[in-house]
């Protein structure tokens, strides 16, 4: 009786299951390489992933790297480039040739300045000169150095003048340190105050604000200070046109002392307000919030947060503020210049105006040096001290 075709089926199962005839299959089984994992699926040979190509990449570098002959050809690299530098000439001060364009310019522009400057505070100028200062001699050519101008040597004469004798630079030392006690102070305030309100968490378009209050410092001194040439004139202002408006009179701003240098100190604040709050409020973002967290935890009020934690944290950036801010003061001219021109009688005439008219104007230069010195070391006093009692840290 022939089997049944279950029958048949189930001992070909069985024989194939026992290894006594071969297994059917579709397709060749894969040979794989070793090392090299399988990237393909069953489907296709679509890679399974960027991860998977990855390996395979850093599979072939790493056989790459290790082979005998890669690195016989590296060898041979590395020996080519150590006999190259080898052959080049080693040259002890090539780094400071490098270097050189940064010294050269310094010299040129900023050291010569200032000696040359303390030099001439000695001597009365009496006009330019033809003659020869210095000759130097070397093996190709001839160095001649021309005597810069004619010079008379006074000592400390125009030391004595400025301090004992020249009412005018009095005037314009007063000038400018009632204009640096009323705005350094006034600014510091403001600034402050602006940062912590653009530093609050309820404010909104915060960037907007940011911008327009820092805007007045991108502007031009002579523009801004034409600007409120105009704003601030006695008879066409709009200032006064406001104040007339709402009732009340015409300020004399320009033609009264007084009122002059409240001109200038406004002109002044409105410029470098934005600049000292951009400096203040990067202070206050530095602030770690666990100290207001900690000092809320204690019951501390917002006038207590702001005197033990704010304050205290913001010293270092408010040394620099004031200190930065002295010396702008102190080197005030354009708004001077151009606003009230250093009246009305010489009431906002400031010392870097009287360093100007008195060697450009009336070419003394000996004596404008011997201002300048003078400015140099009591700007550097006033900082000294500002550091001490401010914190050297």
């Amino acid at each position: 009786m022939a089997p049944t075709h279950s029958g048949g089926g189930s001992r070909f199962r069985e024989a194939s299951s026992l290894g006594r005839f071969p297994v059917r299959c579709d397709r060749p089984p894969e040979r794989r390489k070793p090392g090299i994992a399988r990237t393909t699926t069953d489907a296709g040979s679509t890679p399974r992933g960027e991860g998977e190509r990855a390996v395979i990449l850093n599979t072939i570098q790493s056989r790459v790297r290790t082979s005998p002959a890669y690195r016989a050809i590296a060898d041979q690299v590395r020996y080519r480039r150590q006999d190259v530098s080898g052959t080049v000439p080693k040259i002890p001060a090539l780094p400071y040739l490098y270097i050189s364009p940064f010294f050269v310019l310094f010299a040129v522009f900023l050291l010569f300045p200032t000696v040359y400057t303390l030099y001439l505070s000695f001597f009365n100028y009496l006009g330019a000169s033809n003659e020869v200062l210095l000759t130097v001699d070397f093996v190709v050519f001839q160095l001649t150095i021309p005597q810069i101008a004619n010079l008379q040597f006074v000592g400390l004469d125009h030391y004595t003048r400025l301090l004992f004798q020249d009412s005018l630079f009095h005037q314009a030392l007063f000038n400018t340190s009632f204009i640096f006690l009323v705005q350094v102070p006034l600014m510091v305030v403001l600034g402050l105050a602006t940062a912590l309100v653009l530093d609050a968490k309820f404010i909104r378009a915060k960037s907007v604000f940011r911008t327009l209050i820092a805007l007045p410092v991108a502007t031009g001194l002579v523009a801004y200070s034409t600007i409120f040439l105009l704003l601030f004139n006695g008879d066409v202002g709009v200032i006064n046109y406001a104040l007339e408006t709402i009732g009340l009179g015409r300020v004399p701003w320009l033609s009264d002392a007084w009122w002059a240098r409240i001109t200038l100190v406004i002109a002044v604040t409105w410029r470098w307000l934005g600049y000292n709050m951009i400096i203040l409020l990067a202070g206050l973002q530095t602030v770690p919030e666990q100290l207001y967290e900690a000092a809320e935890v204690d019951g501390a009020s917002r006038w207590q947060k702001f005197r033990f934690v704010t304050l205290p944290q913001l010293r270092p950036v408010l040394l620099f503020v004031v200190v930065s801010s002295t010396i702008g003061t102190f080197q005030i001219f354009a708004e001077p210049y151009v606003i009230t021109g250093g009246g009305p009688s010489n009431a906002t005439i400031t010392i870097v105006q009287y360093i100007y008219n008195q060697a450009f104007l009336q070419l003394n230069l000996g004596y404008a040096s011997a201002v300048s010195v003078a400015l140099v070391i009591l700007v550097s006093i006033m900082s000294i001290i500002q550091i001490r009692y401010g914190g050297a840290e």
